[in-house]
């Protein structure tokens, strides 16, 4: 046997495993999502999880604007920066662990 047909069996071989595992995964997956219909409690726990992802940064931006503010006196209100980088912050963490969670399905 010649190495090239020795390489063109560990590939065949190699390929044939990895058919195997996509086949795999997507047999569990689909038994996974199978009569698994999604709780209230798990809709309220999301809406929480969403809620305070955008609530803690929108107040961390307000308080660290309204110390800026006290600190410094200038033309800009800090307060205001802080309120809109904290609620754009919340906004982008929101949206990643939502994400995150339909990547799961």
């Amino acid at each position: 046997m010649s190495p090239s047909d020795e390489s063109g069996e560990r590939r065949h071989k190699i390929e044939e495993d990895f058919r195997r595992e996509v086949l795999r995964r997507k047999d569990r997956r689909i038994k996974g999502r199978q009569g698994k219909e999604r709780s209230v409690f798990f809709g309220l726990g999301m809406f929480g999880l969403v809620g305070w992802s955008v609530a803690i940064p929108t107040l961390a931006g307000l308080a660290l604007g309204v110390w800026a503010d006290s600190r410094w006196s200038t033309p800009y209100s800090w307060t205001l920066m802080g309120l809109i980088l904290g609620v754009l912050l919340g906004c982008w963490n929101a949206w990643f662990w939502v994400k995150r969670e339909m990547d799961r399905e």
